[in-house]
C-alpha cells in the first residue's frame, strides 16, 4: 500500500489514544472534522509481532471511511520489554521488532510513537477535580514514591514491565542505544518514522528504574546521537510542561521544530510542576496553547496535533467522547487563527 506523503499536508487536528476501531469511532472522527487518528497499543493478533495482513485491515477501513491511519504509537510491553532492559532475548525482540516496522511500511502506516520507559506512566489519582467537576489524573512524587511498581495504588496508563533489580539512567541509555542502532536502518529502509515519547511523569527514577527522557539536554543527545530522518519525537507538550512547570516548553518547540524533529503533537496541558501536577483543560494549564501553535507555525510544523488526554466531562464515556470533542475544537479554533 502507498505511503502517505507527510510532507504534502497542513498542520491540523487528529484523534488517537484508542485501542479497537469500530464504524461508531470513525464516525466520530469524521464528525469533529479530522481526517486523521492515530491508535495506541492497538488490539492486533500476535504475541510477540504483527502481520501485515492485520495492520492493512486497520488501514483499509480508514481508507473506507475517508480517514488516514497516520500512526500507530506503541506495541504491547511484551514486544520489547527485554530490549529495554537488556535482558536475555532481546535480539529476538528485535528480529520481531524489525519485521512488524516492515510491515508497517508495507501497509502504509507512516509513523510508529515509541516511548522507551520500562517503568511506565505513573499517576497517583484519576479522579482530580477540575474546571466546573471534572475529572483528571494528577501525580505527587512523595505519593508514587510510597508505592511500589504493580501496585494498584500506581494508576498506570501504559504499564509497567516487570523488573528484576534496580536499573540506573545509563543503564537505560545504554539499552536504548542498542536498539536504536540496530533499529533505524530498519525504519530507514521501511520508510517507518519513529517518534520519541517523554517519560511521563518526566522524573529520575520511578519504581527502581531510571528515566532518560525527562529534560532537553536529553532528547538533544538523543536527536544528535541518531540523526536519521526516519527519527524525531512525539512532542507531548503535557510531559514538556511537567517538565519545568511551564517554563522551557516554546524553546524546546524551536530547537526541534527548526530541525524538522517534531514529527506529532500531543497537545494536553498540566496544572504544577513534576512533582505535584494535575491534568486540565487547555488554556488552564502552565502554558499558553496559543502561543504553542503560534512558535509550532513559525517553525514549519506539518504534522497533526491530538488532544491526548483530557479531562472527563458530565455524563462522559470512558474515552471521554465530550473532553475530546472540546479540546479538538479548541484546537481547530488555534490553527485557524495563526493560518494566514
Amino acid at each position: 500500500m502507498a505511503m502517505i506523503n507527510l510532507d504534502e499536508l497542513p498542520m491540523r487536528v487528529g484523534l488517537g489514544q484508542f485501542q479497537e476501531l469500530s464504524d461508531e469511532r470513525l464516525q466520530f472522527i469524521k464528525q469533529c472534522g479530522c481526517d486523521d487518528f492515530q491508535m495506541n497499543t492497538p488490539l492486533l493478533a500476535g504475541a510477540d509481532r504483527w502481520e501485515y495482513e492485520d495492520i492493512a485491515q486497520v488501514v483499509h477501513r480508514a481508507t473506507d471511511a475517508g480517514l488516514r491511519l497516520m500512526s500507530i504509537e506503541n506495541v504491547p510491553k511484551t514486544f520489547f520489554d527485554k530490549i529495554m532492559l537488556g535482558l536475555p532475548g532481546r535480539e529476538q525482540q528485535l528480529d520481531n521488532m524489525a519485521y512488524t516496522i516492515r510491515n508497517l511500511g508495507r501497509a502504509g502506516v507512516p509513523i510508529l510513537g515509541y516511548a522507551f520507559m520500562p517503568g511506565g506512566v505513573w499517576r497517583t489519582s484519576n479522579t482530580t477535580p477540575v474546571r466546573g467537576g471534572a475529572t483528571a489524573t494528577s501525580f505527587h512524587y512523595e505519593t508514587a514514591q510510597a508505592v511500589q511498581a504493580g501496585d494498584k495504588t500506581n494508576f498506570g496508563i501504559w504499564a509497567t514491565v516487570e523488573i528484576d533489580r534496580e536499573y540506573s539512567e545509563e543503564d537505560i541509555w545504554d539499552n536504548y542505544c542498542w536498539y536504536m542502532e540496530r533499529i533505524l536502518p530498519v525504519c530507514e529502509e521501511a520508510g517507518v518514522r519513529m517518534a520519541l515519547h517523554p517519560d511521563d511523569p518526566p522524573v529520575p527514577t520511578l519504581g527502581g528504574v531510571g528515566r532518560v527522557f525527562r529534560n532537553f539536554d536529553n532528547f538533544r543527545r538523543a536527536m544528535e546521537t541518531f540523526d536519521s530522518p526516519m527519527h524525531g519525537l512525539d512532542f507531548c507538550h503535557g510531559c514538556w510542561s511537567e517538565m519545568r512547570g511551564g517554563e522551557g516548553v516554546l524553546d524546546a518547540i524551536r530547537f526541534f521544530g527548526e530541525r524538522g524533529k517534531i514529527l506529532y503533537v500531543h497537545l494536553r496541558d498540566v496544572q504544577g510542576p513534576v512533582e505535584d501536577f494535575t491534568e486540565c483543560f487547555l488554556g488552564d494549564g502552565n502554558c499558553s496553547p496559543v502561543e504553542a501553535i503560534r512558535v509550532l507555525k513559525e517553525v514549519g510544523f506539518n504534522g497533526f496535533l491530538i488532544p491526548d488526554h483530557v479531562p472527563k466531562m458530565i455524563d462522559d464515556t470512558d474515552w471521554c467522547h465530550r473532553g475530546r470533542a472540546w479540546t479538538v475544537g479548541y484546537i481547530k479554533a488555534l490553527i485557524a487563527a495563526v493560518e494566514p
